[in-house]
């Protein structure tokens, strides 16, 4: 008899013809696929395709089918306390699904993800990342562009604007980061780059993003991680842009949820919006 494979198993199969070894993505993938689901970005940019390829665009359906999920549990919590007239309370938040602000469901999340790449390196996995997504029933999530990162700019959609999350696997991060960077979003985009550490040219590039940052205080922040048991492919810069980060505060002092004014509109607004016929 035929045991049949789980998700996760045939997921596992299908994404291990794209693993190069001395690529060193295998740790970075996972990683990328969870950095997606805490952000909840809308424009996700990949500049060289690979074995991290189907995991940013699983963890995007995955995100977008849970967000739909959540959006609908938060309108069943909250009907009782719209019909009853009572106000939000910590019950409220701590209930499934718990600690949501219910502005973020307002509109359907529908993210876009793109990735770059003009298929040009012999030892890179690309030119097989087609098929996988296809096998993994996930190719309708990618938008590729068969281009080299010079070439790109001009070549993403025009609706792409901010990117909210970009991971570059590439040579040129310098390049990246001085064309691309106006097109992150001012207001928290993130920017990851692989394997900048440990070698001299990368840390060229580290040493002029830490001086740019110097020149530009408030602009973004930096964080590099290494992976210090490799020799090379060794590490992620992440760069967070904060030139135009608007202020969030939730709580008052105490950490006590503002429950009124916005939050009880927003979450009345989607209660309505998810009732409306045709909208669940």
């Amino acid at each position: 008899m035929t045991r049949d494979t789980s998700p996760d198993e045939r997921f596992r199969t299908a994404v291990e013809r794209l693993r190069v070894p001395g690529m060193g993505t295998e740790v970075v993938a996972p990683l990328l696929s969870q950095l997606v689901h805490l952000v909840r970005p809308h424009r996700v940019l990949e500049v060289g395709m690979g074995y991290t390829t189907p995991f940013l665009a699983k963890a995007l359906a995955e995100a977008e089918e849970l967000a739909g999920a959540e959006a609908a549990a938060l309108v069943r919590k909250t009907l009782p306390y719209l019909a009853d007239g009572r106000e939000l309370d910590e019950a409220w938040i701590d209930s499934e699904p718990a600690l949501l602000l219910p502005g973020n469901y307002r509109e359907p999340y529908r993210p876009r993800f793109v990735a770059v790449d003009d298929l040009s390196d012999s030892g890179s996995s690309a030119p097989l990342v087609t098929e996988v997504l296809a096998d993994l029933g996930l190719a309708e999530r990618v938008t590729v562009v068969n281009s080299d990162m010079r070439g790109a700019v001009g070549r993403l959609p025009e609706e792409f604007r901010p990117i909210d999350f970009a991971w570059v696997d590439a040579w040129d991060c310098l390049y990246f980061f001085e064309n691309f960077w106006e097109l992150i979003d001012p207001d928290g985009g993130i920017v990851v780059m692989h394997y900048l550490m440990t070698y001299p040219e990368g840390e060229a590039i580290l040493e002029y993003i830490a001086d740019t940052q110097r020149m530009a205080p408030g602009e973004f922040e930096v964080l590099n991680l290494l992976e210090s048991r490799k020799l090379r492919q060794n590490s992620m810069t992440v760069l967070r842009r904060t030139g135009g980060s608007r202020p969030r505060q939730y709580s008052d002092t105490g950490q006590r949820p503002r429950l009124g004014g916005r939050v009880r509109a927003d979450a009345a607004a989607l209660a309505e919006s998810l009732e409306a016929p045709g909208t669940v």
